[in-house]
């Protein structure tokens, strides 16, 4: 952080220097944030913007690799014993369609307090355990459908389409209240 001729080498040399609006012209070009306000804590706001974005992404990553998984999966078993398409082409985009409007409220979801109060970095090994979890919970549900379509209601290939359909979008926005917090749900 500088504002003269003598803080442009640290400017630069910062993995983020930062300068005001009023400092030497140097100074600004060598720095990677100029701030226009008087004032730091315009640096914590972003901060804590910068951590509620984080957050939202990382939950809408969980819901789209979980979901994505458990659904194939599902679709994958499902095709091994039938002799019909578990779900239509037009079904599988409607699905991704009609999920994503719950999932887009993700994108300006609140954030837990703990969460905003540290840095978090990018975990792909739980991201991948999440997704293989909560896929195969997904799945899971996905199959006891199947059960109940197939040899309780004796659902034929339409009945059985639009059974996997509604419950496919019902369990995919459930999904979207259950990782809104790591708090008890």
């Amino acid at each position: 952080m500088g504002d003269g001729i003598n803080d442009a080498p640290g400017l630069h040399a910062a993995d983020v220097g930062i300068s005001v609006d009023s400092a030497v012209d140097v100074a600004k070009e060598a720095a990677d944030i100029v701030l226009l306000d008087q004032g730091l804590d315009v640096l914590v706001k972003g901060i804590v913007a910068g951590r509620k974005t984080f957050t939202n992404t990382m939950k809408y990553i969980f819901i789209a690799t979980s979901a994505n998984f458990g659904n194939m999966f599902s679709m994958a078993g499902a095709s091994l014993f039938l002799p019909f398409l578990p779900l239509l082409p037009k079904q599988i985009l409607l699905t991704n369609l009609l999920t994503d409007f719950p999932e887009m409220t993700i994108a300006t979801d609140r954030v837990d307090a703990i969460v905003i109060s540290k840095p978090h970095k990018w975990d792909i090994k739980f991201i991948q355990r999440f997704m293989i979890v909560f896929g195969l919970i997904s799945s899971l549900f996905d199959y006891l459908t199947f059960f109940v379509l197939l040899y309780l209601l004796h659902a034929d290939e339409k009945v059985f389409q639009t059974g996997w359909f509604t419950e496919s979008v019902i369990s995919a926005t459930l999904i979207v209240l259950v990782v809104r917090s790591r708090l008890p749900f």
